[in-house]
């Protein structure tokens, strides 16, 4: 009978619970009371310290009152492990962190390599073919889903999202892999290089109007094959996929013309003089930007790394693979596996002391001091300022999209303790200028590591066998808007 009772009284409760869930817009259930208001508001008590918070708030940004005094020395700058670097990088007003961070990598190993006094790859060049490629990409995803209706999540998805200036490194090998690479003076930066807003702005709105037109062909050709025989149909839908394709093409001239505008028209071929450190020459050739990636850089960037991912709210030891995250429809789609960060840093550790910098991304804007260049929880208090708690967790925070991957950097550094053993902290050459951070650089503790580290691509090498075993794993299929996946910038 006590059993009878309960069962009811749980089913009177959930379907009280479903009827306030289904109450109409603008129904009075659900909404602030002046009873319920009377209730809220008693929390902002108006003590004295409640007043001079909210004076000094008044007038004084959130994040300058939340600096914590007791973390204000800086952080040692000592390091056991660093990655030999010259030089750092700008990517200015422009979302291409990804292309700047890939570049660094590689730059690193041939300067190293070649006894050089510095050199900076061309990130325009790089830039042209991949607002090109993520053009075409945009392109044949609306010609692959012509017959899906327009309000499909992945039609929507794509419409949403035709062009973007970020990324990530699989964009990174695959655009090299095709394109070759140009040293910085063979195609220098324009202005729309490094303010990319307007460019991309117009740029989305011509590839939305390509999307529409391409999607109406399909319907006004479909609706007339339709009408025909049977024995007539499938020509007919080959002649209508051949008009789709050519549509396209056009489409992408006028695509090219812009970015030739914006950008300056590609290098096919160049003069480069190599000099040594001390600035002596040692050879002067004309190449191609494939020629220029073979004898420089000659490694196979798609085959060669790996990605890993420090993700919680999903199983470690499983491979994923991100639908339609990828620079070049003909390319390869992000793949990577998820581990503990422990194991990570295994990896990183590993790269580092063999003088081997690495692709890293993270959740930058995080308790970063912007003016030391130092990334640690520690950096500010929001607790006793505002009065309130924030417990979520690493995996929380990703859940309620509180937290993810939005920036990345070279992880060029590493400081051991010889006691432990264990990291203390890290060290990433940015790309926003020598000005920015520590010269150019960011110091995260080894705690800001765990909490807001996300991604990692490291060479083949460093990778233990039991993690590379999990590469033969059939992956994980993701949907292209998954949250987690948002493009660095």
């Amino acid at each position: 009978m006590r059993k009878l009772i309960i069962t009811v009284a749980l089913a009177t409760l959930c379907a009280g619970f479903s009827a306030y869930a289904q109450q109409p817009a603008g129904s009075p259930e659900g909404g602030i009371s002046a009873e319920m208001l009377a209730e809220i508001s008693k929390g902002y008590q108006g003590t004295a310290s409640d007043k001079a918070i909210r004076n000094a708030l008044a007038v004084t940004p959130i994040g300058t009152l939340a600096i914590n005094a007791e973390n204000a020395a800086m952080i040692d700058t000592h390091f056991s492990d660093r990655v030999k670097t010259k030089g750092i990088t700008d990517q200015k007003s422009s979302g291409r962190c990804w292309l700047f961070t890939g570049l660094n990598v590689l730059r690193a190993k041939m300067i190293d390599k070649y006894d050089l006094p510095g050199m900076e790859f061309s990130q325009a060049y790089l830039f042209f073919y991949d607002q090109l490629e993520k053009s075409n990409l945009f392109l044949q995803g609306v010609i692959d889903t012509k017959d899906l209706p327009f309000d499909d999540r992945k039609v929507d998805w794509l419409f949403t999202n035709p062009l973007s200036d970020g990324g990530q490194f699989t964009g990174v090998s695959n655009l090299i892999t095709k394109y070759g690479l140009v040293p910085s003076e063979a195609m220098p930066e324009t202005y729309q290089a490094n303010n990319t807003s307007q460019m991309a702005t117009l740029l989305k709105l011509k590839l939305r109007e390509d999307g529409l037109a391409l999607r109406k062909a399909y319907e006004d050709g479909y609706a007339e094959i339709a009408r025909k025989p049977k024995k007539e149909v499938e020509k007919r839908m080959k002649d209508l996929d051949r008009k789709l394709q050519d549509m396209k093409v056009q489409q992408l001239s006028e695509i090219y013309r812009m970015l030739v505008i914006c950008l300056g028209e590609p290098v096919k071929e160049f003069e480069w003089t190599r000099c040594d450190a001390a600035g002596n020459i040692v050879s002067r050739k004309t190449y191609t930007p494939k020629s220029f990636y073979d004898e420089f850089i000659g490694e196979d960037l798609e085959n060669n790394y790996i990605m890993v991912m420090n993700d919680p709210c999903r199983e470690y030891g499983k491979v994923y693979e991100i639908d339609y995250d990828r620079h070049v429809y003909d390319g390869h789609n992000w793949v990577y596996v998820n581990l503990p960060v422990e194991r990570i840093k295994e990896m990183a550790i590993a790269s580092i002391k063999d003088n081997t910098a690495m692709y890293f991304s993270c959740d930058v804007a995080k308790f970063i001091d912007r003016q030391k260049g130092v990334l640690d929880i520690a950096n500010f208090d929001y607790e006793p300022l505002m009065g309130v708690t924030f417990g979520m967790d690493k995996k929380e925070r990703v859940m309620t999209h509180a937290s993810g991957s939005s920036h990345a950097m070279t992880l060029i550094a590493v400081d051991v303790c010889e006691e432990t053993g264990e990291p203390t902290k890290w060290m990433v050459e940015n790309s926003w200028g020598a000005a920015s951070g520590y010269k150019g650089c960011l110091i995260m503790t080894d705690e800001w590591f765990n909490e807001y580290m996300f991604r990692l691509v490291v060479e083949k090498k460093y990778v233990p066998a039991d993690i590379l075993e999990m590469l033969d794993q059939t992956p994980v299929q993701l949907p292209a808007w998954d949250p987690m996946f948002a493009p660095e910038e």
